[in-house]
């Protein structure tokens, strides 16, 4: 009896110890990737205030008279913060199954160029200041926004330019085209003599008016030339209504319902409260 107790014992200390290594990856999980336990809230709002720190320190260090006074001070803590995102970076990858499918997401990516930046100034004088990259990773706040009853705008704005990106593509190209257009008669209306020298700077001046900027470095000076300018500027209240009609009518058709659940297998968000599989990929969340 003895013996077979003793020959099922490794393969049972097997298992646990697998069960452990799954339950602390897993607790590690829920820490890092998901927002809807208090440790992973807590987790997210440190993770914010420390890029925005971090992001602060790179700001100042550009300042000249600061940096002469403080400069040791400030690479300390960039190196800090560099230590903290690259430990935090290394824990991302080992409590996900599939590492490589996240080092190669957009996020995984920013996560990575948060880091390197530091590392290349040793060999790169003033290669920190790319640091502000970190800047893309504030985007995680929408996530962490979701559980404060907050609608997930970020996600409804995606979904919205996705679905009305065809009508938008259009209406660019109907920008162009009359910018193009007016700009080749005013380069003939008014001529090199009032500063519309060839059809690109024509098109610019154009655009520039159709905008509302006016930047008044090129003006008509010939009556037909102030009367298509006046043309211009009343169409351009109208193009800045275009988009914004289109944008928002997508708006209202996409859904704004989703919860914090990040999917382990495509890191895809935005799933319905009560979402049990993953809607991009079926994996169970």
């Amino acid at each position: 009896m003895d013996s077979v107790e003793l020959a099922k014992q490794p393969k049972y200390l097997e298992r646990s110890s697998m069960k452990d290594d799954q339950s602390w990856k897993h607790k590690l999980y829920t820490i890092i990737f998901e927002a809807e336990t208090p440790a992973g809230k807590n987790f997210d709002i440190a993770l914010l205030w420390a890029i925005i720190f971090s992001i602060i320190v790179v700001c100042l260090e550009s300042v000249k008279s600061l940096s002469q006074h403080y400069g040791s001070y400030f690479t300390l803590l960039e190196w800090f913060f560099t230590a903290l995102f690259t430990l935090e970076y290394i824990l991302r990858i080992i409590c996900l199954d599939r590492p490589f499918k996240y080092i190669f997401s957009f996020y995984g990516l920013v996560d990575l160029l948060a880091t390197v930046p530091t590392y290349f100034s040793l060999y790169f004088h003033g290669a920190q200041s790319l640091l502000v990259i970190r800047a893309i990773r504030l985007l995680r706040v929408f996530r962490l926004l979701k559980l404060t009853r907050f609608v997930g705008e970020a996600d409804v704005l995606s979904k919205a330019l996705l679905a009305g990106r065809h009508k938008i593509t259009v209406f660019l190209l109907t920008v162009v085209t009359i910018a193009l257009l007016a700009g080749s008669i005013m380069h003939l209306v008014e001529g090199a003599d009032n500063g519309f020298t060839s059809i690109p700077k024509s098109m610019y001046w154009a655009i520039v008016t159709m905008t509302t900027v006016g930047y008044g470095d090129l003006a008509p000076q010939t009556d037909l030339g102030k009367a298509l300018a006046s043309f211009l500027m009343i169409m351009g209240y109208g193009i800045i209504a275009v988009p914004t009609g289109i944008v928002s009518v997508e708006m209202a058709r996409a859904s704004s319902i989703s919860n914090t659940s990040v999917c382990k297998e495509c890191f895809k968000e935005s799933h319905h409260p009560d979402a049990k599989y993953c809607w991009s990929c079926g994996n169970q969340l």
